[in-house]
């Protein structure tokens, strides 16, 4: 794994946990992220990536349950790195963040695999619903 992606301590036997993997190339939204999902006991943060490249390492070793991918990043954007994600791990729920969460970039990256596309500034106040939401979508869908 590269050194930019950070790795958490995992908690084993705890099936209830939302295992999240953050990606994002600021790491100022990373960490306001990671404190808010935080303050929640069912989420866990078990990684962070700052592109679309590191994602999909991190997906295959940390094994997250949901991905929160920024959408416009350097080297693999999060458009292109949804869809590969989701091609290999389709049970890996992935919400879209943007700071241009307009129609285009909703129907681009839910074209690509992710359950919804939230703007960064509502996150904080709707992270967690969409994330609990895009769980049950997903779940829903299996049964």
């Amino acid at each position: 794994m590269s050194q930019v992606t950070r790795r958490f301590n995992r908690t084993p036997g705890r099936p209830d946990v939302i295992r999240v993997l953050l990606v994002d190339d600021v790491e100022n939204v990373r960490q306001t992220l990671r404190e808010i999902l935080a303050t929640y006991p069912n989420f866990e943060v078990v990684g962070e990536a700052c592109n679309g490249e590191e994602a999909l390492e991190a997906v295959q070793v940390l094994k997250p349950s949901v991905v929160v991918m920024d959408i416009n990043m350097p080297r693999l954007d999060g458009i292109k790195a949804t869809m590969l994600i989701k091609r290999v791990y389709p049970h890996v729920v992935v919400v879209g963040l943007s700071v241009y969460a307009n129609d285009d970039t909703r129907q681009a990256m839910t074209a690509a695999g992710a359950t919804t596309v939230i703007s960064k500034e509502a996150a904080v106040e709707q992270l967690r619903d969409e994330i609990i939401e895009s769980i049950n979508r997903r779940s829903a869908a299996i049964h």
